[in-house]
C-alpha cells in the first residue's frame, strides 16, 4: 500500500489555497494531507489545511528554523514548501533531510542572489539575460540623478525596493504637481517626484532603491519546475496584458528563464518574470518560490504542484510537456470559508487539542476564487 504524502506550507499566500487543491487532485492518486501554519487566524490557508497551527511571532530567523524543525518531527512531514524565512531554512537543508522532510526550495546560493534585485541583475548578464537599465539608490540626490537621465531618453521613471517581494513599494515617478485629480477614483502607483525627494530629505536612514525605466506589456511570467541536477522538468509561461491572461510557449521568454533556472541552482519551483523593454523582453524579477498563479497552469492540463513534489520525494516525473496551452482568461475573485473559531481546526486523529467545528454544507464550500474564461 502507497502512503501518504503530508506536505506543509508555511506561512504563504491566501492563493496557496489553490496549491493545495491541486495536491490533493493528484493524477497519480496518492493521499496527501496538508499541515499549515500562518500568523493570521483567519487565513484561508489554515481553513484549507488539514491541520494548522498560528506561528508564532517575533521569533529570529534562527529561531524559525528550530520551529520548523520542530513541526516537521511531530507533523511527520515529508515535504516542506517554506515562504517565510526561506534564507534560514535552505541554508539548514541537512537537518530537515535528517529528520525525514525534503525541502521544496532552491539552493542556498541561488536564494541569496536573488534576494538583491541588483545583486539579481548583475548575475543574470553573465549568462546572457536582458536586463532594463538600471540605477540603485539610497539619497534624495541620487533618486533625482537617474529620473533626470531616464527622463532624458524619452522614459519614465519608477523604483521599488531592491528586496522585496509582491510589488509591495513600487511606484512610478510623475512630475505632475499635487492636485486634486490625484484623489478622484482609486488610488494609483504614481507619486510625484517632489513629494518623494522631500521625504528622503526628511528620512533617517537611507533608502535601498532600484530606479529603472516603467517597462511595457506584455508581462510574462515563466513557471519553471528544476531538478537538483540542474535540469528543467517544465516551463510555461503566463501572460498578462490588462486583465487578459494566456500561455505561451515562445522561445523568447523560456529560453532566458531556463538559462537562469538552470544556470544558478533555482531547484524545485520558480517563477521568473519578463516585460518589453522596447522591442525586446527583459527581466523584471526572479521568485525563489512558487507563483500564487501557478493553479492557473491547470488550464494547460498541467498539475505542476504535485510534480514539484514528487520531484522533492525524489520520483522524478520527467519532462513535462503540456497537452494543450489553455485559452485566454481572466481572475475573479470570490468567496472562501474560513474556519467558524479563532483557532486551527485539526483532523480528529492528530488532533492534541479537539474543538468543536461547525460542518459548511457542501454548496457553500465549493465558492472559491477562480481562473475563468475571458468573454
Amino acid at each position: 500500500m502507497v502512503s501518504r504524502v503530508r506536505v506543509w506550507l508555511n506561512r504563504t499566500y491566501a492563493e496557496n489555497v489553490f496549491f493545495m487543491d491541486q495536491l490533493r487532485r493528484n493524477p497519480s492518486d496518492r493521499a496527501v494531507e496538508i499541515h499549515a501554519t500562518h500568523g493570521d487566524p483567519d487565513s484561508p490557508v489554515l481553513a484549507a489545511a488539514d491541520t494548522a497551527d498560528l506561528e508564532p511571532e517575533g521569533l529570529s530567523p534562527a529561531g524559525y528554523v528550530e520551529f520548523a524543525l520542530d513541526q516537521c518531527a511531530r507533523r511527520g512531514i515529508d515535504v516542506f514548501v517554506p515562504r517565510l524565512h526561506q534564507t534560514a531554512i535552505v541554508a539548514h537543508r541537512a537537518e530537515f533531510e535528517a529528520a525525514g522532510t525534503a525541502l521544496l526550495a532552491p539552493t542556498p546560493e541561488a536564494v541569496a542572489v536573488f534576494e538583491d534585485k541588483a545583486t539579481a541583475y548583475e548575475a543574470v548578464t553573465s549568462v546572457g539575460v536582458a536586463v532594463p537599465p538600471w540605477w540603485r539608490v539610497r539619497t534624495a540626490d541620487e533618486l533625482v540623478a537617474a529620473v533626470e537621465e531616464l527622463e532624458e531618453t524619452g522614459h519614465k521613471a519608477c523604483f521599488k525596493p531592491a528586496a522585496g517581494a509582491g510589488g509591495v513599494g513600487f511606484r512610478v515617478i510623475t512630475r505632475s504637481p499635487f492636485s486634486l485629480t490625484h484623489l478622484s477614483g482609486f488610488p494609483g502607483p504614481y507619486v510625484q517626484l517632489d513629494l518623494v525627494v522631500e521625504a528622503l530629505r526628511r528620512a533617517e536612514e537611507p533608502v535601498d532603491w532600484l530606479v529603472m525605466p516603467r517597462l511595457e506589456q506584455p508581462e510574462v511570467s515563466v513557471d519553471c519546475l528544476t531538478g537538483t541536477d540542474n535540469r528543467i522538468r517544465l516551463s510555461i509561461g503566463r501572460t498578462k496584458n490588462g486583465r487578459r491572461r494566456g500561455f505561451t510557449l515562445d522561445e523568447r521568454w523560456l529560453e532566458p528563464a531556463r538559462l537562469i533556472a538552470e544556470g544558478f541552482g533555482l531547484h524545485h519551483l520558480s517563477n521568473i518574470q519578463f516585460r518589453m523593454f522596447g522591442d525586446r523582453p527583459v527581466l523584471l524579477d526572479v521568485n525563489t518560490r512558487a507563483a500564487g498563479g501557478l493553479h492557473q497552469l491547470a488550464l494547460c492540463g498541467v498539475n505542476a504542484p504535485w510534480a514539484a513534489v514528487q520531484l522533492a520525494m525524489g520520483e522524478d516525473p520527467g519532462v513535462i510537456e503540456p497537452p494543450f496551452l489553455g485559452q485566454d482568461y481572466t481572475t475573479v475573485s470570490g468567496p472562501r470559508p474560513l474556519r467558524p473559531v479563532s483557532v486551527p481546526r485539526q483532523r480528529t486523529e492528530e488532533a492534541e487539542v479537539l474543538l468543536p467545528v461547525a460542518p459548511v454544507p457542501a454548496e457553500q464550500s465549493t465558492a472559491r476564487a477562480a481562473a475563468l474564461p475571458l468573454l
